[in-house]
């Protein structure tokens, strides 16, 4: 039933965020769609939790107004235990459903809106967004908090050209959520997560080389989460340095029975805001996540924690200052050099690792060049086998499986205690996918590459063992077709066979010159051999 539930509501919010398609660009109207249906969701969390406090009084939240006796008291009590357990608070009157019934007016039916019957809520609706922010001023929940619906500008001209055009189509897109059961009170679901995931992939798949952005395919960090929970039911903690949405945490807090404590640092403050909410919508207490936004490699924010499973996707090859006060950095100073600065790939490496507890595991999404690039990138690589020896993985991934770049990418996966520190896997999974206009990683591609990591199997074509000797041998080349041959031969050719073939194909050739001659002489004219 909640699969089922699951694909009607991912349709359903799909067919209303299509209401302001028309409007503006995906990444755009991504902003209002994904903030209102927070909005929403806020709401009925508040509603549901203070229905409950008020059970013993027999009264209704929503029906606490003005002439309520005692209605000060009451909602002053909610607050308070609201600020605590939510960490947000939101009066009655601010609730998502009495804000959308307000705007439809005197609309009955959706099918058939009349603008001219809606009311103007605009204004309201701005007041409550910062309300919400506002009540969370000088408690714990505060910085969870600042500004997270900044992106949404209900004065923005991109909804309408004046401020009725754009009450107008807010008021219906409030409408058509407001009728929407998100079903909060089966508290074992989380339906409304996944439609919430399945939103955001679908605006990442709409906007292009932005995507790359804020959001890795399902299918890859399903890979990457199944990899750091290898042999793990709880996770004391779990980090994500460039953490876009949060949906790479959000998928390895799936693959275990507990996580203690979310961490993440995003640069992008639009995309900074989508991650804090994307962690609240999922049910993460706000006191369980620290989401930071700054650049992480020039100004990390987690400096002197260390974490049980981190995963990343970061921009490839980005651009970074190189800085030379880094070489003192304690996350760079042993290795004797810097990523280069216009290939951040490793320095991303370098920070992880320095993040990564004794009895962690740490995965990475790289471009293919990360492995055998000379120079500066090379030392390192050498640095993190020969010195170190923390390389565990080298995962091979298709071509065009990322929004925004057809580029193969492969995964390196880092421990410090290596059940394995003899040798390194190598697995070549670039030729198992679904072909399409952007390709995809099969269920059953994503088992095969789990659990040939998890075996630490040799097929042939497809995985190898590297004892450590031959890596050396290779000065620390990592680019896969070195270790695993995935070279298909052709059949053999039968060149007897070939050559009947073109005398057969002579003679037909010949015979039917023959027949365009006749009927060129019956004609009169020259035949044109």
């Amino acid at each position: 039933m909640s699969e089922d539930h699951k694909k009607i509501l991912e349709q359903q919010l799909w067919n209303i965020a299509n209401t302001l398609r028309g409007k503006m660009n995906a990444d755009e109207f991504r902003d209002y769609i994904l903030g209102f249906i927070f909005y929403k969701y806020l709401s009925e969390k508040m509603e549901i939790f203070a229905n409950e406090i008020l059970k013993q009084d027999k009264i209704k939240f929503r029906e606490i107004t003005l002439k309520t006796d005692d209605a000060k008291e009451f909602l002053e009590a909610i607050k308070e235990e609201a600020l605590e357990k939510l960490g947000y608070f939101l009066k009655p009157e601010e609730l998502f459903t009495e804000v959308a019934q307000r705007g439809m007016g005197d609309n009955e039916e959706l099918d058939q809106f009349d603008e001219s019957k809606t009311n103007f809520i605009l204004e309201d609706l701005q007041k409550i967004l910062i309300n919400i922010q506002l009540s969370t001023m000088g408690t714990d929940s505060e910085e969870d908090f600042d500004n997270l619906f900044e992106d949404m500008d209900l004065n923005s001209t991109k909804l309408g050209k004046t401020p009725e055009a754009r009450n107008v189509i807010i008021a219906k897109v409030l409408t058509h959520l407001d009728k929407i059961d998100f079903k909060l009170e089966h508290t074992e679901l989380d339906v409304l997560g996944d439609a919430y995931e399945y939103l955001i992939g679908q605006f990442a798949s709409g906007a292009g080389k932005k995507a790359g952005e804020f959001y890795t395919p399902q299918e890859v960090s399903k890979v990457l989460a199944k990899i750091v929970t290898t042999g793990k039911q709880k996770l004391k903690s779990v980090y994500d340095p460039t953490c876009g949405s949060g949906s790479l945490l959000l998928r390895v807090a799936k693959e275990v029975e507990a996580v203690s404590n979310f961490y993440g640092q995003e640069m992008n403050r639009t995309t900074y805001n989508l991650a804090r909410m994307n962690m609240i919508l999922h049910g993460v207490h706000y006191r369980k996540f620290d989401i930071k936004q700054e650049d992480t490699l020039e100004h990390p924010q987690h400096i002197d924690q260390q974490f049980e499973a981190i995963v990343a996707n970061p921009p490839f090859s980005a651009k970074w200052s190189a800085n030379p006060l880094f070489t003192s950095d304690d996350r760079f100073s042993q290795y004797g050099k810097l990523a280069p600065s216009s290939k951040a790939d490793f320095a991303f490496v370098q920070h992880m690792i320095y993040h990564l507890t004794e009895n962690g595991t740490m995965a990475i999404v790289l471009p293919h060049g990360a492995l055998f690039r000379g120079g500066a990138e090379q030392h390192i690589r050498t640095y993190l086998i020969e010195n170190k020896n923390f390389l565990d993985a080298v995962i091979g991934l298709p071509a065009n499986i990322f929004y925004g770049t057809a580029i193969p990418t492969c995964i390196m996966v880092f421990k410090k205690c290596r059940e394995n520190p003899n040798d390194i896997l190598f697995i070549d999974a670039s030729n198992d996918y679904e072909k399409g206009t952007q390709n995809q990683i099969r269920e059953e591609d994503i088992i095969k590459i789990v659990s040939t990591y998890r075996d630490r199997v040799t097929e042939k074509k497809y995985s190898y063992i590297a004892n450590l000797k031959e890596i050396k041998e290779n000065e620390y080349n990592l680019n896969i077709p070195r270790y695993v041959n995935s070279f298909q031969e052709e059949e053999p050719i039968d060149l007897e066979t070939v050559s009947k073939r073109i005398v057969d194909i002579n003679k037909s050739i010949e015979a039917t010159e023959d027949a365009i001659s006749k009927y060129c002489q019956e004609l009169g004219i020259s035949t044109p051999f």
